[in-house]
């Protein structure tokens, strides 16, 4: 059977939350909002669950949202441009270029304009044969929903597919998949469920892993 390698875009591919973090204090000081816990409050969720938890105290239509989110990601855009290839996780790279044969997709909760952007920027989109982003399904992580569509759009069983991340949501929608979940350190230390943790793709760990127990190479 096929298997298939699945990424997560923030914190799996490019090191982002900080830019992430910063472009929200600066667009939310320009709608008059001061909040101290931004990182931890946007942390593995979709852009308009973001977006009504730090505008909890307004009404906002359907429309509102999306502006307010597009409008902060265009920030996170202009503030990331200059650094994107210093911020991609280490090994990463040379990861994706030797498993090439091996059909991979990226799977986020992310906006898609933030993620073509990066995957462009960087070089990195000749790697990937499916790009799903937030807006792509329904359910957002930690439902299963975007981890399966990426398996379908693959040809690739569920059960042979391993998912690389860094959120909770985001190994919990792997685990409700029914995959594998490598857990990146990135973001945060402690990632229960996952089947191997790695800081970074130049991990002796990886390989190994990938050799004995995720299949024959």
């Amino acid at each position: 059977r096929m298997p298939a390698f699945l990424f997560d875009m923030d914190g799996v591919i490019i090191d982002s939350t900080r830019t992430h973090t910063a472009a929200w204090h600066q667009y939310l000081a320009g709608h008059g909002i001061a909040l101290e816990d931004v990182e931890a409050r946007m942390l593995g969720k979709h852009n308009d669950a973001i977006v009504r938890e730090f505008f909890r105290s307004r009404e906002l239509t359907p429309e509102e949202i999306f502006r307010h989110g597009a409008g902060k990601e265009a920030v996170y855009r202009e503030r990331m441009a200059p650094m994107v290839m210093d911020r991609l996780i280490p090994g990463v790279t040379s990861f994706l270029r030797q498993w090439r044969d091996i059909p991979k997709a990226v799977a986020t909760n992310g906006e898609r304009a933030n993620v073509e952007f990066v995957l462009e920027r960087s070089n990195l989109r000749q790697y990937f044969q499916a790009v799903l982003s937030g807006d792509d399904v329904e359910r957002p992580k930690p439902a299963p929903d975007i981890y399966l569509r990426a398996a379908e759009m693959l040809g690739a069983n569920p059960l042979d597919c391993i998912v690389f991340e860094d959120s909770i949501p985001g190994v919990e929608a792997a685990r409700n998949a029914g995959m594998r979940v490598i857990g990146l350190t990135t973001t945060l230390h402690d990632l229960p469920g996952v089947d191997l943790t790695i800081a970074h793709f130049l991990e002796p760990a990886l390989e190994t892993w990938l050799a004995t127990t995720a299949f024959a190479i």
